[in-house]
């Protein structure tokens, strides 16, 4: 890791930050993904239970997507104006209560509507970090901040699947959801204690580093704002913010987004279920090998972003890694009737594009739009990109209740990532100086 600055003591500047921010916030979120993706494990067991069929299914597992639109735009704007700091807590208390309250459910129809209140309450906390994220690391940190952040995603799943078998094989679904559903409670204290949403609020950080970086965020703020004066409406001090947020880069990254969410949470929800299926596993060993392809997923997006940052090239990183898991994707399923192991093999790489491509993604609106517009931008393509996380499941499930088998479905969410990537062609190609 390349030092940007050091303190009086030679010592290098980003290292604190790294552990002090990363870190809180990593753990924080891998448990908003535990409590939002572990009934993927349970979802067989959840669906016989509750007796819901497999359409049924899918849509209690996406409605999740529906509510998390509600704060995404509000989310971004509050943690801009307010603080993302106090703003995550709040959720934290929210999300935890209603994690537990799924696993109380009595109906299909209970169960899918704790699903929605679920994503009400988690709806807020990615826009939130990355403005987070944006007040701690320059631009050329920033993609390696995004992408070790979002670590998170592929470690919640390698670190719960097992777990979750293990919970699901000893007790039952409920237990699962009501045990998991308890940890945000635990890291709010830690929270509270550890984050600050300026490093000159931060009292581990030394005078050095705090000026240094403060200097450094506000000069590329200044670029940006002076890059987009052109744009402005000359009768107002400050352009509309809802033309920025309409215009075509926050549309495209939508788009992008989108189709990216429909492959990943399609066969995230489902990939268990086909594991169960083709050979007839235990809840624990589907819980192991459920980790396998989350592993790698983790590689790739600490490789896509580091090789990003050392370019300082976003779209290719983008799209090339998207394109390449769906590809990884069509080529697993068109092999799994010959060569299960390799039919795996494939399928377990998907993510390590699918993924890989988040940090450089989500590096883009803090780099080319204005600060005040960035975080409500980064909340809408959140919002209206994650709804693929509701089409994704539903279409598998769907798809599965017609024709009794996953093949066509999973070819269909590889088809989808593969329209991301060649989608992710037209987001913005400016490199970043350096």
């Amino acid at each position: 890791m390349t030092p940007i600055a050091a303190n009086a003591d030679s010592r290098p500047v980003p290292e604190e930050r790294w552990l002090q921010v990363i870190l809180v916030a990593f753990v924080m979120y891998t448990i908003a993904f535990i409590d939002r993706t572990n009934i993927s494990v349970a979802l067989s067991s959840i669906s016989r239970d509750l007796h819901m069929d497999p359409a049924q299914a899918g849509d209690a597992a996406g409605i999740f997507f529906w509510g998390y639109l509600v704060l995404q735009i509000p989310g971004g704007y509050l943690a801009r104006r307010w603080s993302a700091k106090w703003f995550i807590a709040i959720l934290l208390v929210a999300w935890g209560a209603c994690s537990v309250g799924t696993g109380l459910v009595r109906t299909g129809q209970q169960f899918w509507t704790m699903r929605l209140l679920l994503g009400v309450t988690e709806g807020g906390v990615w826009p939130a970090v990355l403005v987070l994220l944006a007040n701690w690391f320059p631009r050329a940190e920033r993609a390696r901040a995004n992408g070790f952040w979002m670590l998170c995603l592929p470690v919640a799943v390698v670190a719960a699947s097992p777990l979750s078998g293990w919970i699901l094989g000893h007790w039952n679904w409920r237990a699962l959801l009501i045990s998991e559903g308890s940890f945000p409670f635990v890291w709010l204290i830690i929270w509270l204690a550890r984050i600050n949403d300026h490093p000159r609020q931060a009292r581990w950080i030394s005078a050095a580093e705090r000026d240094h970086l403060e200097r450094t965020l506000e000069r590329e703020a200044a670029e940006i704002e002076k890059a987009e004066a052109p744009l402005s409406d000359p009768t107002t001090a400050e352009p509309p913010i809802w033309g920025a947020l309409l215009g075509p880069q926050v549309l495209l990254m939508c788009g992008v987004y989108f189709l990216l969410n429909t492959g990943n949470y399609g066969y995230l929800f489902w990939l268990p279920t086909a594991m169960e299926k083709a050979k007839q596993l235990s809840h624990l060993s589907v819980g192991w090998l459920f980790a396998v392809p989350y592993f790698i997923t983790g590689v790739g997006m600490v490789l896509v972003s580091k090789h990003s940052d050392r370019f300082r090239e976003r779209r290719l990183h983008v799209a090339v890694p998207l394109a390449t898991g769906g590809l990884a994707l069509l080529a697993g399923v068109a092999v799994s009737q010959d060569s299960a192991t390799l039919s795996f093999v494939l399928i377990a790489i998907v993510g390590a594009g699918s993924y890989g491509c988040l940090g450089p993604f989500w590096a883009i609106p803090t780099e080319t739009l204005p600060r005040r517009v960035a975080g409500p931008a980064m909340g809408m393509v959140n919002a209206l990109g994650n709804l693929g996380g509701y089409f994704g499941p539903r279409l598998v499930g769907s798809i599965s209740k017609h024709t009794g088998h996953l093949t066509l479905a999973f070819s269909l969410l590889g088809v989808a990532l593969m329209a991301g990537g060649g989608l992710g062609l037209l987001l913005p190609a400016r490199k970043q100086p350096p």
